[in-house]
C-alpha cells in the first residue's frame, strides 16, 4: 500500500510535487516481541501451597482442585476437633472419678460431676458395674479418643503434603500434551521357526496415542 510523504520548511508545511515519494508497505519494519507461552514454576507452586493450602493449585490454574483441597483439610480439622473435645471430656471425667474414688467422701451422685454428666441418658454407675468398673471404662474411652485425635492429625499432615505434591506434579506436567486420538491396532502375523521347522501365528497389539 503506497504512502505519501512531504517535507517541512521554515516552520510551515509546503506540499511540493517533487518531494513526494511513494513508500511500499513491504519496506516498513515493525518490531514484534516473541509470544512466550506461560508455564508455571513447580517450585513456586510448592512454596505457594506451603504458605496457603490450595494456593499452589490456583497458581497452576487448576481451579477445580481448590475445593477438594479445602474440603479434605476442613474434614480432617473437624475430626481433630471432635476427637480432641471427646478426649478432654473423658480425661476430665476419669481424673475427677479417680480423685473422688480415692477420697474420704467417696463417689458423688451429683449429676453436675463430670463423670456423671458424661454418662448416656438412663445409665447409672451401678449399671457399669460400680465405680471401679466405670473408672476402667473412662480410661479406655480416653485412650481411644486420644488415638483417634493423633490419627486425625497424621491424616491432616498427609493431606497437606499431598496437596504440595499435587501442585508440584501438576506444574511439571502443565504443558504435557496427550493426543485425544487413542487407537489400538491389531495386526495378525505369521512367524516361521527354522529350528522347529513350523510356522506360528502371532497377533500384534499396538496402542497409539
Amino acid at each position: 500500500m503506497p504512502f505519501a510523504a512531504w517535507s517541512q520548511e521554515e516552520d510551515h508545511f509546503a506540499f511540493k510535487p517533487d518531494s513526494v515519494r511513494l513508500i511500499d508497505a513491504s519496506e516498513l519494519q515493525v518490531d514484534t516481541l516473541p509470544v512466550v507461552a506461560w508455564r508455571p514454576d513447580p517450585l513456586r507452586a510448592v512454596w505457594l501451597g506451603a504458605i496457603c493450602p490450595g494456593l499452589g493449585q490456583m497458581y497452576n490454574r487448576s481451579w477445580w482442585k481448590v475445593p477438594i483441597v479445602y474440603g479434605a483439610l476442613m474434614g480432617c480439622g473437624y475430626a481433630v476437633m471432635i476427637n480432641q473435645q471427646s478426649y478432654s471430656e473423658y480425661k476430665t471425667a476419669y481424673i475427677d472419678l479417680y480423685n473422688d474414688y480415692h477420697s474420704e467422701d467417696g463417689v458423688s451422685d451429683d449429676p453436675s460431676k463430670s463423670y456423671n454428666a458424661i454418662m448416656p441418658d438412663g445409665y447409672t454407675m451401678s449399671r457399669y458395674g460400680g465405680a471401679s468398673s466405670y473408672l476402667s471404662k473412662l480410661e479406655k474411652q480416653e485412650n481411644s479418643y486420644r488415638r483417634y485425635r493423633d490419627l486425625s492429625i497424621v491424616v491432616t499432615v498427609v493431606v497437606y503434603a499431598l496437596s504440595l505434591v499435587d501442585a508440584y506434579v501438576d506444574a511439571q506436567l502443565f504443558d504435557f500434551d496427550i493426543s485425544p486420538d487413542l487407537s489400538m491396532q491389531v495386526e495378525p502375523a505369521l512367524h516361521y521357526d527354522p529350528m522347529l521347522q513350523r510356522a506360528n501365528g502371532e497377533v500384534h497389539l499396538a496402542i497409539k496415542f
